[in-house]
């Protein structure tokens, strides 16, 4: 079989790229620019085509082409879907082609979902699975330090999964095993009312086998955040539905799982970068910073944080009250614009500060140079940096540290 997957290169697509080529398919795509997945699809020499599409590459792949796969942010006018429909080539979301997929290759899924820490917990029992010899194929919602964002390997398997509920994605699938971390309401795009969002969850839970949540955190487990705490006792939860070992091998192996891509993920010394964007996420995040600056004995806690979505901003804009409380000095720079509401004034950096109950510790500012100064010089200093993005954030973050 021969897939084309636009959007290859971001973290929805690009592990399906990977999944499909570990499985004896024919693998293409492309995207606007190079994301996250970019490193490993380049070292698989999977042909890849970069910037605004006009259809010309596609109608290079299209011999021999069986599916088109594209992201759930390609407006449904693009030429590339007009061209692959044209010839006759199917086309869908991911979740169709995932469904097909465990379907012809005897997958038990285990689907990870909820609206916070399901992709530490998805890369957790990734981890547990690998290290205990359970016979389990991936895909992961991140890159990992310590594997691919996905694997392909065996037949009549587990398969391990990050179900997103964003378009609804989740809904498609009847897992064998739904582990679920939490629900707070999110995605008002997607889901018009808290109520909405319970139900699509409800309904995730109606359609699986087993099911996994409301788990308290084990006291056995020492890696550090509650947060991560409480994904770990989640994992321990599932592996002990997925394996025969016992607890304390189970345990042992989280106690020393190494972490997955922008997830509290060191950078350089004292300089962390994580996805948290919404609220609870933040709180969460802050905790662990917190843990790490009174271990290592740090001068506090500095951050910077990128809002996702405008429209998202509109939705819990009055939810941030006390979200930055243990943060010593916040920046706050522009909201990362994604499948906005063009009816919707952008909401400023300085109109969202002024919802905060502490916002003398927060100013305005922009991913500039003055910015990046500033930072390096407090963590020279003896402070922690963390960066609190779900946008694009992450790249210029890291070029401030890094590429100095």
């Amino acid at each position: 079989m021969k897939v084309y997957f636009s959007g290859i290169s971001g973290v929805g697509i690009g592990p399906l790229a990977e999944l499909a080529q570990d499985a004896g398919m024919t693998v293409c795509g492309s995207d606007m620019s190079r994301g996250t997945i970019s490193d490993e699809l380049a070292a698989r020499n999977i042909p890849i085509a970069y910037g605004p599409q006009d259809g010309s590459f596609l109608r290079e792949q299209l011999d021999g082409l069986d599916w088109f796969v594209h992201t759930s942010a390609l407006p449904k006018d693009h030429v590339e879907i007009q061209i692959a429909r044209e010839a006759g080539v199917r086309v869908s979301k991911r979740d169709e082609f995932i469904v097909e997929f465990i379907k012809q290759h005897n997958q038990k899924l285990v689907a990870v979902a909820g609206t916070h820490g399901k992709t530490t917990t998805t890369s957790m029992l990734i981890w547990c699975c690998r290290e205990l010899g359970v016979k389990a194929n991936y895909l992961d919602g991140t890159t990992l330090p310590w594997g691919e964002s996905a694997e392909y390997k065996y037949d009549d398997a587990y398969l391990i999964y990050e179900a997103d509920e964003f378009d609804r994605n989740f809904l498609a699938y009847h897992p064998y095993l739904a582990v679920i971390t939490c629900v707070d309401y999110d995605h008002a795009d997607i889901y018009p009312t808290p109520e909405d969002y319970r139900a699509a969850f409800a309904q995730f839970e109606s359609q699986s086998q087993d099911v996994v949540k409301n788990t308290t955190i084990d006291n056995r487990i020492t890696l550090a955040g509650e947060l991560r705490r409480l994904d770990a006792s989640i994992c321990l939860a599932a592996m002990k539905k997925l394996c025969d070992n016992s607890e304390e091998e189970i345990i042992d192996v989280l106690n020393r799982f190494p972490g997955a891509g922008r997830r509290f993920e060191e950078v350089v010394e004292n300089v962390y970068s994580d996805y948290a964007h919404h609220p609870e996420e933040i709180v969460a995040t802050i905790k662990m910073a917190k843990e790490v600056v009174e271990r290592d004995g740090l001068k506090g806690v500095v951050a910077v944080y990128q809002p996702l979505q405008n429209m998202r901003q509109y939705a819990i804009r009055h939810d941030y009250g006390d979200t930055f409380q243990g943060v010593d000095k916040l920046f706050w720079v522009p909201t990362f614009l994604l499948r906005e509401d063009p009816s919707l004034a952008i909401i400023t950096p300085e109109e969202l500060i002024q919802e905060m109950n502490n916002p003398e510790i927060a100013e305005a500012a922009e991913m500039d140079d003055v910015l990046g100064e500033k930072l390096r010089q407090l963590q020279k200093e003896g402070w922690l940096i963390v960066l609190l993005a779900g946008g694009g954030a992450d790249k210029w973050f890291r070029k401030v540290f890094i590429q100095q």
